[in-house]
């Protein structure tokens, strides 16, 4: 096999998320955020459409993996070592609002949800680990959405603005790489995660969701300044969920059809971050869908005078559009609209595979915004067995990570200056998707079964060894 030159401080790495490993939901005056109110469960949505919902926990009615999770809040000492031992550069990972502002819109932070992060970064600093930081990861504070309507609340961007000044501030010697959202964009197709509202009515599609859109670019611009004044030797990256859009076949209108979808999905929320501005596209979405955004005197300023440095994103499946959908079948699993690719298989849960739609991803980001990007999330969801001595054999994992991978080695080639990989899942952990542990990503196996059992002990899958090579080789050992 052919190999290739990553750059000599190429930053290897696994990705992870609070809400999906930490546990400890209740413990060190943590407050409630979203996903602690999503019960388990592949439809575990639908229950935003339930009359009556409140956002409230009801354990007689439903179960809550994530509430335990994989207990990295007891285990992360164990756990960072494994992450050592497999050569990691960097972490990421994110902080949990609602640890340091339990309701969301306090002035003093809570100092225990302070500490317990001062804690797992001199862990991950003693083994040499640089921590990747997302400020804000599908965990909005519940007080928020309940009492201020998330995101569309103008109320909530002076909130998120003490919260990221505040960790700023306390971690300004411990954490050097930034992100500010999680999956921006991902507003767009499950808006209680990102924009934290739910969907009730037709119209809360258009003004409602790009207002809230609006105010997260304006909260986004704060951060980025804050953080260049704050730790000016830092880096503080957006964060998209990308996907390349296909056209279904040559006709021409498939093609206009592929290309409208990508640009509200793909480059919309990447363009007002990583430019500075509205793109021109969105004058005719918000006129051709009456969508009247309130914007205040010095916000277009404030995007366009503070820009991100880099653009992180995740990459999990391309897409495939066709204008009129009647005659062809869904790609069922996909997290987003689109038809099937014949020419791609699928994975255990439907996400159509498809490695070298990351070398189109990268250098369609690379050739459009032309600063570093970062792979921050990659990789397959999967039903792992363990043997009967305890070992999990899991070469699919390895194959799809190993296609991927030379898909970077290729960008690079063709001039994409491409930061790092981290690969998401490190270690097994809740899917924020289905709420399921047997949606298994991880290097490392966690023994823990979708209905909670389990022993939460921690085990070396074969793609361990395999990727550990990797980082040691930099990728040129696949």
């Amino acid at each position: 096999m052919k190999t290739y030159e990553f750059p000599k401080n190429f930053l290897w790495g696994g990705a992870t998320a609070a809400n999906q490993i930490e546990g400890g939901f209740h413990e060190g005056n943590k407050g409630l955020n979203i996903a602690d109110v999503l019960p388990g469960g592949k439809g575990r949505l639908n229950i935003l459409k339930e009359p009556g919902f409140n956002f409230e926990v009801n354990t007689e009615k439903y179960t809550y993996p994530n509430h335990e999770a994989i207990d990295f809040y007891h285990r992360y000492k164990e756990d960072i070592a494994l992450f050592a031992e497999m050569g990691f550069k960097v972490f990421r990972m994110s902080i949990a609002w609602t640890r340091i502002f339990p309701n969301g819109n306090e002035t003093v932070p809570n100092e225990e949800g302070l500490a317990f992060y001062d804690r797992v970064f001199d862990e991950l600093h003693k083994h040499n680990i640089e921590p990747v930081v997302t400020i804000s990861h599908y965990e909005m504070p519940v007080n928020l959405v309940k009492n201020y309507g998330g995101w569309r609340s103008r109320e909530v961007v002076t909130f998120f603005e003490r919260y990221a000044k505040t960790i700023l501030e306390r971690y300004k010697n411990k954490v050097k790489y930034w992100m500010t959202f999680n999956e921006i964009n991902s507003g767009l197709i499950m808006p209680i995660m990102g924009l934290g509202f739910s969907i009730q009515k037709e119209e809360d599609k258009y003004t409602p969701t790009f207002q809230a859109f609006h105010h997260q670019f304006v909260a986004s611009s704060l951060a980025v300044k804050a953080c260049h004044e704050i730790i000016p030797d830092a880096q503080i990256g957006c964060m998209i969920l990308y996907a390349p859009v296909y056209p279904y076949d040559a006709n021409p209108d498939n093609v206009m059809h592929a290309l409208q979808e990508e640009r509200l999905f793909n480059y919309y929320c990447a363009d007002v971050q990583v430019r500075g501005e509205y793109p021109a596209f969105m004058t005719r979405y918000f006129k051709e869908n009456n969508i009247k955004l309130d914007i205040k005197e010095g916000d277009l300023d404030l995007i366009k005078e503070h820009t991100v440095d880099y653009i992180g994103f995740s990459y999990y499946m391309s897409r495939t559009e066709k204008k009129e959908k009647a005659d062809e079948k869904q790609a069922d699993g996909n997290i987003m609209s689109g038809v099937r690719n014949p020419f791609l298989k699928a994975s255990d849960w439907g996400w159509e595979i498809d490695p070298t739609g990351l070398r189109i991803a990268l250098s369609q980001l690379y050739d459009r915004y032309r600063v570093p990007l970062f792979v921050v999330e990659n990789g397959l969801g999967a039903k792992d067995i363990v043997e009967e001595d305890g070992s999990v054999h899991d070469d699919y994992r390895m194959d799809y990570l190993r296609d991927h991978i030379v898909a970077m080695g290729e960008a690079i080639e063709d001039g994409v200056d491409l930061m790092g990989y981290t690969a998401w899942g490190c270690i097994d952990l809740v899917s924020a998707s289905t709420g399921e542990m047997s949606k298994r990503y991880g290097f490392i196996y966690v023994d823990k079964e979708d209905d909670g059992s389990g022993t939460l002990e921690r085990s070396k899958k074969k793609s361990f060894f395999w990727y550990q090579n990797v980082i040691e080789t930099n990728g040129k050992e696949l």
